[in-house]
């Protein structure tokens, strides 16, 4: 079975890309829903503890071993997914200029997170800090400002190559 983790900052269109994905047959695990994340506590050097989202492991592990199908794409974009990039066949990251991702999370109603402009702030700092570490992990980069339908063609014929 081959895996692929789909990942990139909020607003990038990880959901909508598994959702066509799904529609097109495919198994599809999108980690922001269904009890594959939990939210931690952060310890903080001052003040309170920060919260943080973070892949259930052992629910993580399991889906990855089970062989049930033949491609799996998980969306998600976590600290702790790096622990399992050995898992994966294959790491797709999903990009957006700013612009783009502010309009999307503003816009978005499957979603409230982004709305709030602390929210849009954090999003666009960890775009500066975060998205070059998934940059490096990943073996395919696409910018989604493009239209859905050519995002998921160009998923897929890269995993078909590969």
């Amino acid at each position: 079975m081959k895996r692929v983790l789909v990942t990139g900052m909020s607003g990038t269109g990880k959901s909508s890309v598994l959702s066509e994905l799904r529609e097109r047959g495919f198994k599809t695990v999108d980690t922001d829903y269904g009890g594959w994340s939990e939210q931690v506590d952060i310890p903080a050097s001052n003040g309170p503890p920060a919260k943080e989202w973070l892949w259930r492991e052992d629910r993580m592990a399991r889906l990855l071993a089970t062989e049930d199908s033949d491609v799996l794409f998980v969306s998600g974009a976590v600290r702790n997914q790096t622990k399992f990039y050995a898992d994966f066949d294959d790491v797709v990251l999903l990009t957006a200029p700013v612009p783009v991702i502010a309009e999307r999370l503003v816009g978005r109603t499957n979603n409230p997170y982004g709305k709030d402009p602390a929210e849009l702030a954090e999003v666009i700092g960890l775009k500066q800090t975060v998205e070059p570490a998934l940059r490096r992990a990943a073996d395919l980069e696409i910018d989604t400002s493009i239209p859905l339908n050519e995002v998921v063609e160009t998923i897929l014929t890269f995993c078909r190559a590969r």
